[in-house]
């Protein structure tokens, strides 16, 4: 399901790789616009002439590298989801769950007969609500499907106490990305508006509402929204690490929301606890005040519009139809996704490690995971190698930091133990069925945690999907059999290219155990200071500077990238490239001169990191990547950390005049 209540941003990279031969191949940098000087934009010096040339599919926003590459991963899963559904699979077993799964989403004669049928119950329960007590009893009730919409309650660790899960809350109940796409005027911001508001309407028409009327219902859905809106803190807000963690005793918070009646909603759940943590009171201040002061007639239009939104993906075409609308606003992308590409993705989201038990036996050999292994040791070599040489920390700190970089556990490929799906019911012709059952199963597979402790084994991503992470709770770092593909990671090529590639990524995930949010987590998960104050107030100092050197960068028009949005990605970004290229001269190539294809190691080291990168977007996507994203647009995670790499200048022979040279005292150097 995806709800657009509740519309999710993700992080994606991707390719293919093969077994290990004795020597590296020989891969040639081609596609150089040499009419460009390099120092002047490194980024479209080796990437416009395939920009120039790259074609969007239409159901994409983008193409090309990152995220976007994540087409082509689906295309595979289709390939294992399209033969293991067409077999005859023993009943209960992780091939016929994910093959029935598939085939029932393909069933596309079977769910438009079936038109919003499968929605009359739930949106009867709405029309029989006549309290507000009712009304959150339904609300709690979603939830355990996973259906969010006014109270959004999760299990992860306390942040105190890293090794146990707790209870949170966090601030929620609004339909677009976040709270400024509510209140901002600009002319693309209020076309996404009225895109919304015309899906909301269509889903209120296609379940039995007049036209006229639909347009008030959604009107009044929306104006709800908008008054939840103004009590969200906006993204930048969310990053402050202390102040979104707010531990009270449920006793305490009954007394604070009375409308809420918090105790019955946990009952609901089956959360037993004592205490939680209440991420962003203001919100639910904010709800506590509407649940008296908004007619209940409203707020059950509120929860039709969320419920279908919630749904609608799951539905007859003319649903399908009605959100991609809204979506396309948003992104860009001018046709819907091929059946088998939306399916795939479900499949994957909702019995991912089945799933992935398949992708990895296919795509990922072992030697691969050797491989990574001493990449990602070399590069914990060489931070602790920049850790001891840099200037500005005491070295009281400096042991502090080296405890934490030697205390990362790494995750490579695959989990060691395989989740189980053995409480999701899937049948061959029930689509909308299976995807309830499969997000009832995750609800209470996460509910399961509520007060034990926290499995340090779990991963928070498939084995397919085209990502890395740094889960600062538990101080890891993770690389799935996804990512570890061409152009990141080539199990054949020289090592500049895979110190350019997935060594760059491996330096930026590890980064982020030191970023302006890692920073704050000791080497056992917790939020816990291990610095002098007088060396954190210069960290801190450093990564102003990173937030002030990138606001200064024009996006799209007048549209500025968002400093504080971004800084923890973009000091991974400066100081991963650092550390991958300082790990890159450890090894026998990057100790010697010898240029292949008529390139030195080091100008290939960097032609990699442009190239895992080159990307294509839609301008509206890139507008919404802006407003919503933490990482800088593919542009800037070049050009920007190059312009304050040192080796950079050496190798392309950068000067002053050039648009990237920065005088060696203004460029940023942290780790």
């Amino acid at each position: 399901m995806r709800n657009l209540f509740l519309l999710p941003t993700f992080l994606i990279f991707l390719y293919a790789c093969q077994t290990r031969t004795n020597e590296p191949s020989f891969i040639p940098i081609d596609g150089i616009d040499s009419s460009i000087r390099p120092g002047n934009n490194f980024y479209n010096y080796v990437n416009l002439k395939w920009y120039d040339t790259a074609q969007i599919p239409p159901s994409q926003s983008g193409v090309g590298a990152y995220r976007f590459m994540n087409y082509q991963q689906r295309l595979k899963l289709q390939g294992i989801l399209d033969s293991v559904s067409k077999s005859n699979n023993p009943a209960g077993s992780l091939e016929q769950k994910i093959g029935d799964f598939f085939a029932a989403g393909m069933d596309t004669n079977t769910i438009n007969q079936r038109g919003y049928e499968p929605l009359k119950a739930g949106l009867a329960r709405i029309n029989a609500i006549s309290s507000i007590p009712d009304l959150l009893t339904f609300v709690a009730e979603e939830s355990k499907l996973s259906n969010i919409s006014l109270i959004d309650f999760q299990v992860s660790p306390d942040q105190e106490n890293s090794s146990m899960n707790m209870g949170h809350v966090y601030q929620t109940g609004i339909g677009m990305p976040d709270r400024d796409y509510y209140f901002k005027t600009d002319s693309a911001t209020v076309a996404i508006q009225q895109a919304y508001k015309k899906t909301i309407a269509d889903l209120f028409t296609l379940t039995g509402s007049d036209a006229v009327l639909a347009q008030k219902n959604a009107a009044l859905a929306y104006d709800i929204q908008k008054q939840l809106a103004t009590a969200h803190k906006t993204n930048i807000e969310l990053r402050d690490i202390k102040n979104n963690f707010h531990k009270i005793a449920l006793a305490d918070l009954n007394k604070q929301h009375p409308n809420i009646d918090w105790k019955s909603y946990f009952q609901h759940l089956g959360a037993n606890m004592d205490s939680l943590d209440l991420a962003q009171p203001a919100y639910y201040d904010k709800l506590n005040t509407l649940l008296k002061t908004i007619p209940l007639e409203n707020w059950k239009l509120y929860l039709r519009a969320s419920y279908m939104s919630n749904y609608a993906d799951c539905l007859s075409k003319p649903f399908v139809n009605a959100v991609f609308e809204y979506n396309k606003a948003l992104t860009g992308q001018a046709v819907q996704k091929t059946r088998g590409e939306t399916i795939s993705s479900m499949v994957d989201i909702y019995l991912g490690m089945a799933l992935g038990q398949l992708y990895t036996k296919l795509y990922f050999p072992e030697s691969a995971k050797t491989r990574m292994l001493e990449l990602v040791n070399n590069l914990q070599k060489a931070f602790s190698n920049r850790v001891d040489s840099l200037d500005w920390m005491s070295d009281s700190t400096k042991q502090k930091a080296k405890e934490k970089l030697f205390a990362i556990t790494k995750k490579i490929g695959y989990p060691d133990k395989w989740r189980d799906y053995n409480k999701v019911t899937v049948a061959k012709d029930k689509y909308f069925e299976n995807v309830v059952s499969a997000a009832a199963n995750n609800f209470q597979y996460s509910l399961a945690k509520l007060g034990k402790p926290v499995d340090k084994t779990e991963w928070f991503t498939t084995p397919s999907t085209v990502t890395a992470y740094n889960n600062p709770y538990a101080n890891e770092i993770v690389f799935p059999a996804g990512i570890l593909q061409p152009p990141y990671f080539d199990n054949n090529a020289d090592d500049a290219l895979n110190y350019g590639g997935i060594g760059m990524v491996i330096g930026h995930e590890m980064t982020h155990t030191f970023d302006d949010q890692g920073a704050q987590f000791d080497k056992d998960g917790n939020v816990k200071s291990w610095w002098t104050a007088e060396d954190y107030a210069k960290f801190k100092a450093k990564t102003q500077q990173v937030i002030d050197l990138y606001s200064t960068f024009t996006v799209l028009d007048s549209m500025h990238l968002k400093g504080g949005l971004t800084v923890g990605e973009n000091t991974a970004d400066l100081s991963g490239i650092a550390v991958a290229y300082d790990a890159f001269k450890m090894t026998k190539q990057g100790k010697d001169t010898t240029k292949i294809g008529g390139f030195t190691p080091d100008q290939r080291f960097f032609f990699s990191i442009a190239r895992i990168w080159r990307v294509k977007m839609k301008d509206e996507y890139l507008r919404y990547w802006v407003n919503n994203d933490p990482h800088s647009p593919p542009l800037w995670r070049v050009n920007g950390p190059l312009m304050n790499t040192t080796a950079f200048y050496t190798a392309f022979h950068v000067q002053p005049g050039d648009s990237m040279y920065l005088s060696e005292d203004k460029r940023i150097k942290i780790w």
